[in-house]
């Protein structure tokens, strides 16, 4: 399985992923630029993504204690999602993510 991760310098990176995993997980695992700061806790809102447009409505909703993590972060959009809410599975082989700016 494979997902396809945008830095904030514009870099498309191809990542091979593990089902059952957070995608926050695999993306800081590969390195890329994400703090991650709880570890997959849903207490904060350092591993804020932008989900491509067409895998939208193929990802999980989003759960009451996520939207409250994403009322803190930096440039919400609509695709705005938690990295770590996302659990890799079969259905999300390709999933196209773009890294959120967040303040330093």
């Amino acid at each position: 399985m494979k997902i396809f991760v945008t830095d904030q310098g514009g870099t498309r990176h191809e990542l091979e992923a593990v089902e059952g995993w957070r995608v926050m997980e695999i993306i800081r695992d590969y390195g890329l630029p994400i703090k991650a700061e709880c570890g997959g806790a849903c207490a904060c809102a350092t591993c804020h993504v932008y989900v491509a447009e067409n895998w939208i409505d193929r990802i999980p909703g989003m759960r009451d204690e996520e939207q409250d993590m994403l009322d803190m972060a930096f440039e919400v959009q609509d695709n705005s999602r938690l990295s770590c809410q996302i659990i890799m599975n079969e259905d999300l082989n390709g999933l196209e993510l773009t890294l959120a700016v967040y303040d330093a």
